[in-house]
C-alpha cells in the first residue's frame, strides 16, 4: 500500500474506534468527558514511561486508562458535593491533571519523542514510518495495527454488553432494578474511553480524538433516535470526516488531524 492509502486506513479505523464509544458519552450527555479523559491521561502516559522508560510499552496504556477513570471519579466525587455543578466539575479536574502531565514531560521526559505537539496534534504523515514488523516481516503501519486492535476491543465489549450498556444510558434505576450496577458499566465505558484516546493520541493527537468522539455521534443522533443505527451511522461519518479531512488537508496544504476534525 502507499503511505497516501495507509495514512487513510489509519484516520478511518480510528474514527470508527472514536465514534463507536463517543455515540454512548453524547447520549449520556457527557460528550466533555471525552475531552476530560483525553487531556487528563497526558498524566498517566508520562507517570508510566517515567517508571518502565519505554514508549512501546503496554504500560502506557494502562497508565493511562487508570487515570482517565481517576478522572471520571474525581468529577464525580466533587460533583457530589454539591457546591459545583458537573461542568464545572470536569472543568477543575482535567486541567489540574493535564497540567501536571505537562510539567512532568517537561521536566522529566522533554528529551524523548513524547511532547505537548505530538499529544495535542499528533501528526498522521508520519504514521507509515513507524512499521511493525516481527521477525523482519513488514506487516504495515504500527499505528494502523494498534487502531485496529482498538477497533476489535471496543465493537467487541459494545456487542457483548450492549444490552446492559444501552438500558444504563436510558434508566439506570430500571438496571439497578434488574440487577446490573450502573456504576460498573459507566466506569467500563470511560476505562473504554480512556484506551481508546491513549491508542490514538500519537498518530491523531488528543484534538481529534476529541471531534471524534463527539461530532459523528453527535450528527448521527440528529438522523435517528435508534441506537444501532446510530452507532452504526457514527462509525460511517466519521470515517467519511477522516477520508474528507485527508483530501482537504491536501488540497489546502494544512494539518491532516486540523483538516478531518474541521470536516
Amino acid at each position: 500500500m502507499t503511505p497516501q492509502v495507509e495514512i487513510q486506513l489509519i484516520a478511518v479505523v480510528t474514527a470508527a474506534a472514536c465514534s463507536l464509544v463517543g455515540a454512548f458519552l453524547v447520549l449520556r450527555r457527557m460528550a466533555m468527558m471525552s475531552d476530560a479523559i483525553s487531556h487528563s491521561i497526558l498524566l498517566g502516559i508520562v507517570v508510566a514511561f517515567l517508571a518502565v522508560g519505554d514508549l512501546a510499552s503496554p504500560w502506557l496504556v494502562l497508565g493511562a486508562a487508570a487515570t482517565g477513570v481517576l478522572t471520571v471519579a474525581l468529577v464525580e466525587a466533587l460533583h457530589r458535593t454539591r457546591l459545583v455543578k458537573e461542568d464545572a466539575a470536569i472543568g477543575l479536574v482535567f486541567p489540574a491533571l493535564f497540567s501536571l502531565g505537562v510539567i512532568l514531560l517537561a521536566r522529566r521526559a522533554g528529551s524523548v519523542h513524547l511532547d505537548t505537539d505530538v499529544v495535542l496534534l499528533g501528526e498522521l504523515a508520519f504514521a507509515p514510518f513507524d512499521r511493525f514488523a516481527p521477525g523482519g516481516t513488514d506487516l504495515g503501519p504500527r499505528a494502523l495495527w494498534l487502531a485496529g486492535g482498538v477497533l476489535l476491543l471496543d465493537a467487541a465489549a459494545l456487542a457483548l454488553f450492549f444490552k446492559e450498556l444501552k438500558l444504563a444510558t436510558f434508566d439506570a434505576g430500571l438496571a439497578a432494578t434488574l440487577g446490573f450496577s450502573p456504576a460498573l458499566v459507566h466506569y467500563g465505558l470511560m476505562s473504554l474511553v480512556s484506551v481508546t484516546a491513549v491508542a490514538s493520541f500519537d498518530a491523531v493527537g488528543l484534538v481529534l480524538v476529541v471531534a471524534l468522539m463527539v461530532g459523528p455521534p453527535a450528527a448521527a443522533h440528529l438522523l435517528t433516535d435508534r441506537l444501532p443505527r446510530l452507532l452504526g451511522l457514527a462509525a460511517l461519518m466519521g470515517a467519511a470526516s477522516a477520508v474528507g479531512g485527508y483530501w482537504l488537508a491536501r488540497w489546502l496544504d494544512v494539518s491532516i488531524a486540523g483538516a478531518m476534525a474541521a470536516t
